[in-house]
């Protein structure tokens, strides 16, 4: 019987072990604030889905292996979330957003461009790496919308449907956003 408890017991103190150090492990975190959340380690947290044995689809939390710099331990406030225009329950985040022009003008607003650093840096490199600068797209989509998706896509964004699955970016481009 006792063998049967040893793992708990390693279970439960790694568990307070954690908090004692109030670090911020993304396996560790509730699904509903993982996505735009940075462990103690510095690495992105992201949203996944797993398939049940009864073949229902539920959510984790996992470590990502994209560091950020200058940056730990931080979850992102509702305020960021809503004032920037992303989704929690995003599973993957990808460059695609980007040329849509409500989410454009949500992301470059002074509420999110000047005020949410995590959520910018994030864009700054998925726009990054599409060839892109993000202040020129925000600077773009204020003045002329249409012209900022244009150079967006012709920076190789998504030139169409059948090459976009293969040209979109995931979490990861190897910028960093000024601060």
């Amino acid at each position: 019987m006792a063998f049967f408890k040893f793992p708990l017991v390693l279970f439960i103190s790694s568990l307070l072990l954690h908090a004692a150090f109030c670090e911020t492990v993304c396996e560790d975190l509730p699904t509903d604030v993982c996505a735009f959340s940075i462990a103690s380690s510095g690495k992105r947290c992201l949203l996944e889905t797993y398939a049940t044995r009864d073949g229902k689809v539920e959510y984790q939390c996992r470590t990502s292996e994209v560091m950020v710099e200058g940056m730990t331990d931080y979850i992102e406030t509702d305020e960021c979330v809503n004032a920037c225009g992303v989704d929690r329950n995003s599973v993957g985040i990808s460059s695609d957003a980007l040329l849509e022009p409500q989410f454009t003008s949500k992301l470059c607003s002074p509420a999110c461009f000047q005020k949410c650093p995590n959520i910018v840096d994030l864009y700054f490199n998925l726009a990054a790496g599409e060839g892109a600068f993000l202040p020129d797209l925000c600077d773009a989509a204020r003045t002329n919308p249409h012209r900022s998706m244009i150079q967006l896509m012709s920076s190789g964004a998504a030139p169409g449907p059948v090459a976009s699955e293969a040209s979109t970016s995931f979490i990861g481009a190897p910028a960093s956003a000024p601060m």
